[in-house]
């Protein structure tokens, strides 16, 4: 069953339907889908798929030629032949594409480029002589992210220019996940869509016909499951010295946002953590976040993790792996089960700003906003520091929308929107609207005053 992706799919099959050269490119954290993607794509198309390998030149080539035997030869040969020179399958890759469409995918295109450096400058030189004259499609995919952006895309590279489109596929939002699990309740799959980040391989893990409790423990508190060791494994993968950034994951999952806390945390200079969490960031793990309407600044800068299985993983995993190695994942789970409702309130707050984007998209809201985000510093009025969960300002100035997250067991009261709106005095929008996000409900003392500028969404509604 293949679910999301829509509109990249859509997109894809547009350019395919083009009569002429398309070269696409994929990119994203691994994971995250991109494989399937592109295997519901050709699946009804004349195509060559080549996975490259961490090996040698030779090794690549070997499998490149099996690839294009099954893709192009297997109906009209019996044996495999076996190119010399990544050239001379690109000869023979342009003479089946002369008169009919082709799509020749390059799958972990890192791979491929790593066992011989002048890869890309020969396959952009192919691009430039022979394949931009014929029908032929070719997708470059790959999961390093820093590779791909700088090695393909990047204005040094010999393929800089020869793409025609790109695609950066991210995981799931909490609407596309609920599609996995229509078996459990908007709440269970709230906290399944935080425990998994919205990631496809990790939403596959979760199964229908078992409760929450028992997909957890399998999945984080068991050390044969996928996600136990997952974190360590994506590290490694990508980024040198894992170590140092187990401990940077750490610090963040455990309450430090700002550089210098993290620096403290984690006994490393500013300087040399600044760089390391560049590589977090470029890996989409983690990111920076900024009060709304204000101008970026050191000291309002905080870093939050993006992923929400590294968040899960890092403040309840982590520190209890040899207990869980011991067998002892059920006895942790119930010791942890009640701080999953404060982990769940950052999840709860990017749920509500993913389903304001929707309305705000569709056109349900009382105006088009430009921009939603946190916003938190000194209300000048009272003197304080204080927080707003959301704030969205108008694309016609002068109008915003101010919103609260809840993801708590008692159903919102007035006192919520009291606060809300004392908070919003404090900006001179001519036109604010207020929004409550509730996990369970909301008593009738705000349901009556629920009207004009005034809102109330249901987690069972969104």
């Amino acid at each position: 069953m293949f679910i999301g992706r829509d509109n990249e799919l859509k997109n894809l099959n547009a350019r395919y339907n083009n009569a002429h050269y398309e070269c696409a490119i994929i990119w994203g954290r691994r994971r995250v889908g991109k494989t399937e993607l592109i295997k519901e794509f050709v699946r009804d198309k004349r195509h060559i798929y080549f996975t490259a390998v961490e090996g040698t030149e030779q090794k690549n080539i070997d499998l490149l030629s099996l690839a294009i035997f099954n893709g192009l030869d297997k109906k009209v040969r019996t044996v495999s032949p076996v190119y010399r020179t990544f050239s001379e399958c690109l000869d023979y890759i342009y003479e089946k594409a002369q008169d009919e469409k082709l799509v020749f995918i390059i799958d972990e295109y890192p791979y491929l480029a790593a066992s011989e450096k002048s890869t890309s400058s020969i396959l952009q030189q192919y691009i430039d002589h022979k394949f931009q004259d014929i029908n032929i499609m070719i997708v470059l995919c790959g999961s390093s992210m820093s590779f791909m952006e700088n090695q393909v895309m990047g204005n040094k590279s010999p393929l800089y220019g020869r793409r025609t489109c790109q695609y950066k596929l991210m995981p799931f939002d909490f609407k596309t996940s609920t599609l996995f699990h229509k078996n459990f309740t908007k709440q269970e799959q709230a906290i399944i869509y935080g425990v998994t980040g919205g990631v496809p391989k990790y939403l596959l893990q979760i199964k229908d016909h078992r409760d929450l409790k028992t997909n957890i423990v399998d999945n984080f508190f068991s050390p044969n499951s996928l996600l136990f060791e997952e974190p360590h494994n994506l590290l490694k993968q990508e980024l040198r010295e894992p170590a140092v950034y187990n401990a940077l994951i750490t610090a963040i999952a455990t309450g430090s946002s700002k550089l210098n806390e993290i620096a403290t945390k984690t006994h490393l200079p500013t300087s040399s953590c600044s760089v390391y969490l560049s590589s977090l960031l470029s890996l989409n793990i983690i990111r920076k976040d900024l009060p709304i309407l204000h101008k970026p600044t050191s000291k309002n800068t905080i870093y939050r993790l993006n992923d929400g299985m590294f968040r899960f993983w890092y403040k309840f995993v982590y520190g209890n792996i040899s207990e869980i190695n011991m067998g002892q994942g059920v006895a942790i789970y119930d010791e942890i089960k009640e701080q999953i409702p404060s982990f769940m309130s950052e999840t709860f707050e990017d749920i509500c700003k993913q389903y304001l984007w929707q309305e705000n998209v569709a056109g349900r809201l009382p105006f088009r906003f430009k921009a939603c985000g946190r916003w938190w510093g000194i209300n000048p009025l009272k003197k304080m520091e204080q927080e707003i969960d959301l704030l969205a300002y108008g694309i016609e100035k002068g109008k915003a929308l101010f919103a609260e997250c809840k993801w708590t067991n008692e159903p919102v009261g007035s006192q919520v929107l009291d606060g809300l709106i004392d908070k919003a005095s404090m900006f001179d929008y001519t036109e604010k609207y207020y929004v409550l996000f509730s996990k369970t409900g909301f008593k009738k003392n705000v349901t009556k005053r629920a009207e004009g500028n005034v809102f109330l969404v249901d987690l069972k509604n969104m």
